[in-house]
């Protein structure tokens, strides 16, 4: 790990270099679509730029001392790192089981959607069930669509709602007094927090595209929200938000982020895909790895403490194609490999027919496992199944309703992954989706709407759908069992 004076002074480097870029080239340039005028920018330009590089310099000097203050002697320095295909953690190899808490931060907000009793509840919840790793939402964008989250963390490029941010420094601390880890996802290129199509539309105007308009429809909006990738005003406001966020000092506890090894890695988006398998999507290829591998980079340049992960959900988002997979994996800039699994959403299963469409289901998902390791191999880099998740019987809601196939389901998928562990495959872990805890959802046609409490299902899904609930005692059983099972093959190796 670099030391904490070199980590303060990269980080203070990238800031001032962009600000001189920004002052060089003009911001209004890129903002507002004016033409570059060449003599200026070789001219007056660049006198001014030196001089701003100069000071830069002597300001950096000057503060060598007061940025190294920054750190508390005596901080955890217990970082999760990567060796080869595997996660080290205190120096010993680092198995876990995990779910998605994507909510975290809402109720943990001093604000209109906290309840910082029920998340400590949840929090020792999941602890006493092994629960340690959680996969967490660290960015939302209000959104033109109806069925976003709202209130969202961004309301406009710049404009964050500090309730909401004081939520995330709250669940980050009391996960740190747990020794628990968080994966902080930064973007989602679905609809449901914002995300890239909002981007889109803060960038360059307009309405947007509507998934849930029949005249659109999703296959539209996959691509709108693929045209991200190539948007650089739409990417610069993304970066300046990320560089917030990262650069941000709890208010609970008094760490900076990038110095809190209570993270595990910073991910770059909710399933990224470079829109749909059609040809737009085939065209947005080459941008769609460019920006994976500049975005890590740029993460891990503000930050050298922590590991930088996609969120990909792996083959399925493009043609079900392996060499896809791990192109999107393959960058210097990325540590580690992740993958998704959803046999209702991918047409597998059918919550009506459980005996005619589960054993194929089962092992579909196996072999989407299997191709996913063997692509972990060849990118020498661990992998984490970090959502995987199955419907209630009859496609239910309610927590008292049977889950008998999921149980079922989740034995068999959490036996192959422990059992690959064991045997020195390049599973690390794994994160169930989602969890919903002590809550559940409040309306009679599981619709999510503003104020209600938060399961593990997000807005645009029925509430309960995929949520495991404190009263499913048979799957946290399974659960529970995988996660001392996973400990204990850490502990061996």
């Amino acid at each position: 790990m670099a030391p904490a004076r070199y980590r303060v002074h990269r980080t203070m480097i990238i800031v001032l270099v962009e600000a001189w870029s920004n002052q060089s080239y003009g911001i209004r340039s890129e903002f507002h679509g004016a033409e570059y005028d060449d003599a200026h920018r070789t001219g007056f330009s660049r006198r001014t730029g030196a001089l701003f590089l100069f000071f830069a310099c002597i300001l950096i000097a000057v503060l060598l001392e007061a940025c190294a203050a920054l750190f508390t002697p005596g901080e955890r320095d217990d970082f999760v790192r990567v060796q080869g295909t595997h996660f080290l953690h205190n120096g010993k190899p680092y198995y876990f089981a995990g779910t998605n808490l994507w909510w975290g931060c809402y109720l943990g907000s001093p604000g209109e959607t906290g309840d910082r009793l029920r998340l400590v509840r949840e929090l020792d919840s999941l602890r006493a069930d092994g629960i340690l790793n959680l996969r967490v939402l660290a960015a939302s964008e209000e959104s033109y669509l109806k069925r976003s989250l709202r209130p969202a963390i961004e309301r406009a490029p710049g404009n964050l709602d500090d309730s909401l941010l004081q939520g995330l420094d709250y669940l980050l601390a009391e996960m740190g007094k747990r020794r628990m880890h968080a994966v902080l996802f930064l973007n989602n290129y679905w609809q449901w927090s914002g995300g890239m199509s909002q981007y889109n539309v803060w960038a360059d105007g307009g309405k947007g595209v509507d998934p849930d308009d029949p005249v659109q429809g999703y296959v539209a909006f996959m691509e709108f929200s693929a045209k991200f990738y190539g948007n650089h005003r739409a990417d610069s406001l993304f970066r300046g938000f990320v560089r917030s966020i990262v650069m941000r000092k709890n208010t609970c506890n008094g760490r900076r982020y990038s110095a809190d090894p209570t993270i595990m890695s910073w991910q770059l988006a909710n399933e990224p895909r470079p829109g749909t398998s059609g040809p737009e999507g085939e065209k947005n290829l080459d941008l769609f790895y460019g920006w994976i591998d500049r975005t890590a980079e740029y993460i891990h340049m503000l930050d050298t403490n922590h590991l930088v992960s996609t969120g990909s959900e792996g083959a399925v988002g493009f043609r079900w194609s392996n060499e896809y997979a791990l192109r999107t994996h393959e960058s210097k800039y990325i540590d580690y490999m992740t993958f998704h699994l959803w046999p209702l959403n991918w047409g597998w299963f059918n919550p009506m027919k459980i005996d005619e469409t589960l054993p194929s289901s089962e092992e579909k998902a196996v072999e989407y496992i299997r191709s996913h390791l063997a692509v972990a191999r060849q990118l020498n880099k661990p992998a984490v199944l970090e959502e995987f998740g199955f419907p209630r019987d009859s496609a239910r809601c309610a927590p008292e309703s049977p889950a008998t196939a999921r149980d079922r389901y989740f034995a068999r998928i959490l036996g192959v992954l422990a059992d690959s562990a064991w045997a020195g495959a390049p599973i690390a872990g794994s994160n169930f989706w989602g969890w919903g805890g002590s809550a559940r959802g409040k309306n009679a046609d599981n619709v999510w709407r503003k104020g209600d409490p938060f399961v593990g299902d997000p807005p645009q899904e029925p509430q309960g759908f995929n949520s495991v609930f404190l009263a499913d005692t048979t799957t946290r059983r399974l659960l529970r069992a995988h996660a001392l099972r996973m400990m204990s093959i850490g502990a061996e190796n």
